[in-house]
């Protein structure tokens, strides 16, 4: 994941970057919902399982694997499952077999939410505090797999109750593979995200729509923040203001924080310009880092260990509530 952050636009609104917001009273005051519980046990083991793949870089053996059980576990929880497959050409001229997967539920339903998060795996460990790792594979555990590991759990959640309107689980391929931070050649914002590029220009579905798109990045682990980034807010305010609500009334304001975060290069910049849809990044943003992520991203330091049920229902909570409340 690049998640370039460009540090000079890094903003937390009203706040400096030594303090912590201040929670909003939405923090305490939960809602009663009829929504299904999201069980972090259950998406916590859908990480885990990846983990045990390895790095799923595209053209290795741990990838094809790890591909394989995404799809038969959407499979296995009912959905309409679409696979693409492309070659796409990394910054080094490398070419890539990726594979973006798509499950859908209600597919004859013309309204529809988007979800999405990439699958794959950082080749380089760039942010690695020792330059001795920077050519190491990420396993990408809280960075990529967290994300899956929510969405397996939303489908299995789909497939015990059906939602009123069509939503699509997209896994993108060949997210985090642009240019290492010590590559000293021509690149460009444009070589990260391939899968989500390809996808917004050759969607599974003609003339696809939706709603609005949720993108998931980095959203497990513990004491994860989220602010809104500028792309959500100049593409897609309204979307992200009703998430972070969402997520405050149901007492989870000390993770969705009422701050703005910087300008984010992730899948959701391609969804909203090239697909047209209103897109909002749900991303764990530390103001107080030098690179804006927690200090495992990009690290060979990215693993299991990292990841807490607790955020992971958070973030699933917050979604399952919004998928089931649009009619």
């Amino acid at each position: 994941m690049n998640k370039l952050i460009y540090i000079g636009l890094i903003t937390i609104s009203l706040l400096s970057c030594s303090s912590k917001p201040k929670e909003t009273s939405a923090t305490t005051e939960k809602v009663t919902s009829t929504t299904p519980a999201f069980s972090a046990d259950s998406a916590y083991a859908y990480v885990e399982k990846q983990s045990l793949f390895g790095p799923r870089l595209p053209n290795t053996q741990a990838h094809v694997n790890c591909g394989d059980y995404i799809v038969s576990q959407f499979k296995r929880f009912g959905a309409t499952v679409t696979e693409q497959k492309a070659d796409l050409t990394r910054f080094d001229k490398v070419v890539l077999k990726s594979r973006n997967i798509i499950a859908s539920y209600n597919p004859d339903k013309s309204d529809r939410i988007l979800i999405l998060t990439h699958w794959d795996s950082r080749p380089f460990a760039d942010n690695d505090p020792n330059p001795a790792n920077y050519s190491k594979p990420v396993d990408g555990i809280d960075d990529g797999a967290s994300g899956v590991g929510v969405m397996l759990e939303l489908a299995r959640m789909m497939a015990k109750k059906n939602p009123a309107i069509g939503i699509d689980l997209l896994c993108v391929d060949a997210e985090d593979v642009g240019a290492p931070q010590y590559y000293q050649g021509e690149s460009s914002e444009d070589d990260w995200c391939l899968g989500s590029q390809y996808w917004a220009k050759n969607p599974h579905t003609p003339g696809y729509t939706a709603r609005f798109g949720i993108l998931l990045d980095m959203v497990g682990a513990g004491g994860a923040v989220f602010y809104k980034d500028n792309v959500s807010l100049n593409y897609a305010s309204g979307v992200a203001d009703r998430i972070w609500k969402k997520g405050q009334s149901l007492g989870y304001g000390q993770y969705f924080r009422d701050g703005q975060g910087g300008s984010i290069t992730d899948d959701h910049v391609y969804i909203n310009k090239l697909a047209k849809i209103p897109c909002v990044d749900i991303i764990n943003f530390d103001p107080n880092s030098r690179q804006g992520f927690p200090a495992h991203w990009h690290t060979i330091d990215d693993t299991m260990k990292n990841i807490s049920k607790e955020t992971l229902k958070v973030v699933g909570q917050t979604l399952a509530e919004i998928i089931y409340e649009e009619k």
